[in-house]
């Protein structure tokens, strides 16, 4: 009689666990699907945020370099 309880509760907590996860991909599916573009597409751009900010950094030091270049050839 209890190794059948033990059984029931095994299997509730499988369905539990398996549900649990089924409404978070349905969840996730959800909000990844904006404007209509694809998983991957959107989890690519959520990846590099920063790859902008990167740019004008890069952009900011190649001016300061190329400003102290012409500073130290017209002395």
């Amino acid at each position: 009689m209890e190794n059948e309880k033990a059984v029931i509760g095994a299997l509730f907590f499988i369905l539990l666990v398996v549900g649990a996860n089924f409404v978070m991909y349905g969840i996730v599916r959800g909000a990844t699907r904006s404007k209509g573009k694809g998983f991957w597409e959107t989890f690519g751009n959520a990846m590099n945020t920063s790859t902008k900010k990167k740019t004008d950094e890069m952009e900011e030091l190649r001016k300061k370099m190329e400003e102290l270049q012409k500073g130290g050839k017209e002395e």
